[in-house]
Formats: C-alpha cells, structure tokens, sequence
C-alpha cells in the first residue's frame, strides 16, 4: 500500500524550489507527496509532477487581514482536512513556529523534524533528528533538506531532479504577447535583478555596465514585480523589453524556458530559472553563501559569483561592519568579470526563442 507522507514548506519561493528535489526522491521511492504551501509557493507545487497534493496555507492573506472568526474557522476547516488524510509521514523542513504548527497537530504517526529548529520549531516532532554540521554553509540546502530522505534509508539521495508544473496554453499564448516584440535572431538574455533583501542587491551601477556591454549581442528582457521599476529602469530596461509588474510565477516557468540566460542576485528568480534546466543561470550573490543557494549542477553553465571578500558570507540583514568596509559585498563582483562570463555563454548559445 502507498504511503503518504505531508512535506511541510510554506515559503519562500527559492526554499519551496530547493525542496522539490527532495520531493522528487519521496515520489521515486513510493511516498504520495501532500505537500503545504503558502502563496509565495503555490504556483510551483500545484501540478508539479512530483506531488499528489498541493494544499494552500494563505500566510500572506492571514497576516493582511488579521484575525477574525472567518480565518479562524478556515484555519481549522484546513486542519481537519489535513487530519483527515492520516498521513503515515510528516517532514517539517521550514522549522519554524508557522510550520511547527501543522506538524504538532497534523495526526501523522510520524513527524520528523530537526533538533536545532527556530521559534521552538522541534516541538512539532516525535523524532528529532540531528541536522548535519554545515560549517561555512558548505553544503547547499538541497542536500540539507535531503538529509530526511536519508533518514528514511530512501534511495537516490544523490539525484537532484527539479520538476516544474508543464505551461498551459493561455500561459503560452500570454508569454508570447509579452515578447511579442523580440528579436528573435539573437539569444534571449533575461535579467531580473531585485529581490526583497537588501543586501542581496548588486550595485545598481554594475547592472547598468553589463547591460551597456551586451546589449548588441543579445535580445534583453527585464523582469520584476511594481517595485522593482525604477531599479529596472535606471540600469536600462525600458529601452528593452521591461515585464516588471506584468508577470507572475507561471509566466516566469515559460520565459525563463525561452531564454539563452538568466541573471539575477540570490532570489527566486534565479533558482526558478535553474528549475526549468532550460537557460545558463547567472546569480550573483552579495552577502549570502554560493555555496548553499548558487545554482546547482554544470559549472559550465550554472554560475554562483562574489566578491570573494573576507567578510563573505555573513549572511545577514544587516551589514556588521562599520565605516568604509561597510556594505562593500554589494559592489563586486566587478562588472567585467560577469561581462566576460556572459559573453562565453552568447558564444556558445544555440538556444533561441
């Protein structure tokens, strides 16, 4: 008889992708995959070919809307229906409070959680695993997540497969509106420079230089949320094609699948863009660690770079140096450094629209 198991990560969108192939693995091994997911991540779970349920946690529209006997009553509506799949399994790779939650109260005979958790996460288990040691952050959070499959004594560990939800046709025909006016006689460059961290941003200027050095070479597209505008045109995008504000995650599957290559600092955008194995995948990275959420596989075409500074990686919010040194890990790479690497992907660039 299948076993079922809930996979607990509600967001951010680049931890739901990093989880896939862990999710990948529970399939190949026999498990039905139910997996909880806020908005931030929906869109990548619902359908994928990896997971047999998706079950929405609306997080973000719980917090805008605050409490009321309306979200509590949906709040408890969704723990029965989660109770009522007497799960054999529960995985709580978020640990945290938010997480914590469905876990403790979730019925699975099993949940599985990590013992060094945030916000009392552990307290959501009945077997507390160990995580393993990650000193310098040298192991990639894939592997990390991994680490339960192996627990279980699962098979393929090693197999980091990434499995998307197939475009549809109005997501087709949308996409194809949008890039309507591409020159289809160059590869198509992707550039998605914001995220929601700070200090993951590369210096505006950088942007700005890279653009003026390919431009010729390539047909560019820029994408990005309503406030990533002026970001986007301030390094050039609205004399190229600008999406910002005009494309959700799903449109983004098919448009990175169209594309030569993408570039972006440490964010979804690029570990989205590396899901769909189509593009070479530049991501730059400011105060985060390469080696925990740089783009996985092909060193030919999957691209972690930094600063290399001696402050690297601290990951933080907020700078701990003072004076001079503070905030330089957002100035380097030096823009001829990617320039040169982009310029060797056109190069040997087949991929066209």
């Amino acid at each position: 008889m299948t076993k079922k198991i809930m996979l607990v990560r509600l967001s951010s969108l680049g931890d739901v992708i990093f989880n896939i192939p862990l999710a990948n693995v529970l399939q190949k091994n026999g498990f039905e995959v139910t997996w909880l997911v806020s908005e931030k991540g929906i869109d990548i779970v619902k359908n994928n070919p990896a997971v047999k349920n998706a079950i929405l946690i609306p997080l973000q529209r719980w917090k805008r809307e605050g409490f009321s006997i309306k979200n509590a009553i949906e709040f408890f509506t969704l723990l029965k229906k989660i109770r009522n799949e007497h799960f054999d399994i529960a995985i709580d790779t978020q640990m945290m409070f938010k997480s914590m939650i469905w876990m403790r109260f979730c019925g699975a005979k099993r949940r599985i959680c990590y013992k060094y958790g945030r916000e009392f996460s552990s307290l959501g288990g009945n077997e507390i695993i160990d995580a393993a040691p990650n000193p310098n952050y040298r192991t990639h959070a894939i592997f990390q997540h991994m680490r339960y499959a192996k627990y279980l004594g699962l098979k393929g560990t090693d197999n980091v497969k990434f499995t998307l939800p197939p475009s549809t046709q109005d997501t087709k025909a949308k996409v194809d509106i949008l890039l309507k006016n591409l020159d289809k006689s160059k590869p198509m460059v992707v550039i998605a420079p914001a995220t929601t961290w700070r200090l993951k941003h590369w210096n505006k200027d950088n942007w700005k230089a890279v653009v003026d050095a390919i431009k010729d070479k390539c047909s560019l597209v820029f994408t990005g949320t309503e406030a990533d505008k002026d970001l986007i045109s301030y390094i050039g995008g609205n004399d190229y094609i600008n999406l910002a504000g005009l494309s959700n995650i799903k449109d983004l599957i098919e448009i990175f699948s169209r594309a030569a290559l993408v570039m972006a600092p440490d964010s979804g955008s690029a570990h989205l863009a590396r899901a769909t194995e189509i593009p070479a995948v530049i991501s730059i990275f400011c105060c985060t660690p390469t080696t925990s959420y740089g783009p996985f596989g092909d060193d030919k075409k999957y691209f972690a770079i930094n600063g290399r500074l001696k402050c690297q990686p601290c990951h933080t919010r907020k700078c701990p140096l003072q004076g001079e040194d503070a905030e330089q890990c957002v100035n380097f790479p030096k823009p001829e450094e990617i320039i040169n690497i982009v310029n060797n992907i056109l190069q040997n660039s087949k991929h066209s629209v």
